[in-house]
């Protein structure tokens, strides 16, 4: 006889084949955002000889890329909760191929600077969305690992930035084809969204109970009309408890009811210490942290491209691990090691200083440090908040702490180069050693583990808590 765990897990099994294709159309928006954030590397060079940008100019169509962000990451959750996320998502591959278009075909770098904040605009969007239309249609046994999915395009997409950069560098024009690729799975992403569903939980909330019905039997590979009913009653159940009720959908003041002052400050307090962790200048300046160390021009920029690959490699042991560990002890651990490798970073800059013989100690510090990031923060920095918030408000919320997200970013990316200046590389890593073991202490004092729970559990629980 089968036990009910094993029934459970027996449907879990068989709903992962459809989720999983859905979920690998829906992550083509964390490949744009991956490329669309990393091909500016590449192309940045061509540009700057094209228009004859100065150092300022050069930021400003750098940075305006994180403007447009910010702005795609505010707007999109209320219209998500309002109209449904896949309308959203799909209108996102729309502005990805307007601004690839767009940036491929500038004429000038201020028409450059508006196709980045376009680009922007899409990444904000996707960065808000995916992870919740992901997390909406999985199962719980595989929704880490399925959400987890969209870090894992967006490694990619960097990754296939970098390339493009390489395999381009010495043709006319490099950096108009380098945009003007995006184009290309940007169309993909919006054609294949046409043509997924919506999500269930979105259509149980608002009046789609036969539409959400037909979806999650399409999702979840059987017709058990018994196990079908008991979830769409848990959806519906479950989205309308709570202070503001349904009543509280795409409002930014539903944000501060009591029973969701808990998650927003787990899901947006880890967004602002994860960014003020250091993990974006560590890739962004990567080769400035190198020569700092004593490295040549050129050994530097190896000791780049090693840090993606490890990156890249390392994420995949993340998501298998998000699902057997949990969330708050993969956060807290990972946390724990950024902070030792941090601090092995500022003592290794303090003693060696341009030594070269000291290049390799921090060179491995570097690699300890984004190998930590990728298979703990970047993994679960998406699927934390895409679990905690409730789904009345789940993309009015997710909106707050992407743009939490983003606007860290942004302060943290401008501010780098000038603490490197101000307080030198051991002390400027020394204070981001002190923010990673902050982000330790708050992984296991503010967030809740939501591993195996459906997400209706996970409501429950923080609303009771509150209570």
């Amino acid at each position: 006889m089968t036990s009910p765990s094993g029934t459970v897990a027996q449907r879990d099994g068989a709903a992962l084949r459809p989720v999983l294709g859905v979920t690998l159309v829906a992550a083509l928006g964390g490949l744009l955002f991956g490329y669309d954030t990393g091909v500016i590397s590449g192309a940045l060079l061509a540009i700057e000889s094209d228009f004859g940008l100065s150092a300022f100019s050069s930021g400003v169509v750098v940075s305006s890329l994180l403007v447009g962000a910010m702005a795609g990451a505010a707007g999109a959750g209320g219209l998500a909760d309002r109209h449904g996320r896949r309308p959203v998502l799909v209108a996102a591959a729309a502005i990805f191929t307007v601004g690839a278009v767009l940036a491929a075909l500038a004429p000038s770098a201020v028409v450059l600077t508006a196709a980045r904040v376009v680009l922007g605009l899409g990444i904000g969007v996707a960065s808000n969305l995916v992870p919740v239309f992901i997390a909406e249609l999985a199962p719980p046994r595989y929704r880490g690992r399925l959400v987890g999915l969209n870090q894992l395009m967006i490694t990619f997409g960097i990754v296939l930035a970098y390339v493009a950069n390489y395999a381009l560098e010495n043709v006319t024009h490099s950096w108009r084809w380098m945009f003007g690729l995006a184009a290309l799975p940007a169309l993909l992403f919006g054609i294949g969204m046409l043509l997924q569903p919506e999500s269930p939980r979105w259509l149980a909330l608002n009046g789609g109970p036969e539409r959400a019905r037909a979806v999650l039997a399409r999702l979840r590979g059987h017709d058990d009309t018994a196990a079908l009913q008991a979830e769409l009653a848990d959806m519906a159940a479950t989205s309308t408890t709570g202070e503001s009720g349904a009543r509280g959908v795409g409002r930014w003041r539903a944000l501060t009811a009591r029973s969701v002052r808990p998650a927003i400050v787990a899901g947006v307090g880890l967004q602002i210490l994860g960014q003020a962790s250091g993990v974006n200048t560590v890739i962004y300046y990567a080769p400035k942290i190198f020569q700092s160390s004593g490295l040549g021009s050129s050994s530097a920029i190896l000791a780049t491209v090693g840090v993606g690959v490890v990156n890249l490699l390392m994420t995949p042991l993340g998501m298998a691990a998000v699902d057997r560990f949990g969330r708050k002890r993969l956060l807290a651990s990972g946390a724990a090691v950024m902070t030792a490798a941090l601090a092995g970073l500022a003592a290794t800059l303090a003693v060696g200083g341009q030594n070269s013989s000291y290049a390799w100690l921090a060179v491995l510090c570097v690699v300890v440090f984004v190998a930590a990031v990728a298979t703990t923060l970047n993994v679960v920095v998406f699927i934390i908040p895409s679990e905690l918030y409730p789904q009345r408000i789940r993309g009015t919320a997710m909106s707050a702490t992407m743009f939490s997200n983003w606007t860290m970013n942004f302060v943290v990316s401008l501010t780098f180069l000038t603490l490197l200046d101000a307080l030198g590389g051991p002390n400027t890593f020394t204070l981001y050693a002190v923010v990673c073991a902050l982000l330790t202490l708050f992984a296991i004092r503010r967030i809740p583990e939501t591993r195996g729970k459906s997400l209706e559990e996970i409501e429950r629980e923080l609303v009771s808590r509150t209570a």
